[in-house]
């Protein structure tokens, strides 16, 4: 190997290996006998004046004694996971058909009540009107309507449509 490559490896790993401490962080706290304990792994909750000396964010971590627990952040500011969001995914598809469901019920429950109400209002007039008005007895036979049957048929008729004309 040459001189000059032989530096330019040099530097190379150099940096490699210098890249890895200047990310490290580095902790600073008081231990419980008031000693000052400087490292890089995270302190113990109990520990007071914990804060970061050192790394990509230096800043004070906790100043939370045993006493007061540290705030937990909130389920919003975390990054979701993918299978999290695969699961917000099915759950608002399945609101959503469910959404879609309940509106074509309602919308065809509207149509039924719609035809029932012109329906009843069809059967009305025609009671209304003095023409003859034929039914089935019970044994099959088609009979002509009296008008005390009438009367009851054009009051059933009226509450039907009370009813289902709303």
């Amino acid at each position: 190997m040459t001189m000059k490559a032989a530096f330019i490896f040099a530097t190379i790993f150099a940096s490699i290996a210098t890249t890895g401490i200047c990310y490290a962080e580095t902790f600073q706290w008081k231990d419980g006998n008031g000693q000052t304990v400087i490292s890089d792994t995270p302190p113990p909750t109990s520990a007071k004046g914990r804060r970061s000396i050192g790394g990509t964010k230096p800043a004070v971590v906790s100043e939370a004694t045993a006493d007061k627990p540290a705030e937990v952040p909130k389920a919003d500011d975390t990054p979701k996971s993918i299978a999290d969001k695969d699961l917000e995914f099915k759950k608002r598809r399945q609101e959503a058909k469910e959404k879609a469901e309940k509106q074509a019920k309602a919308q065809a429950a509207e149509s039924e009540k719609r035809a029932n109400c012109e329906t009843a209002q069809r059967n009305l007039t025609t009671l209304e009107s003095n023409r003859p008005v034929t039914v089935y007895d019970k044994n099959g036979e088609v009979k002509l309507m009296d008008t005390t049957e009438r009367d009851q048929e054009m009051e059933r008729a009226r509450q039907f449509m009370a009813e289902s004309c709303k």
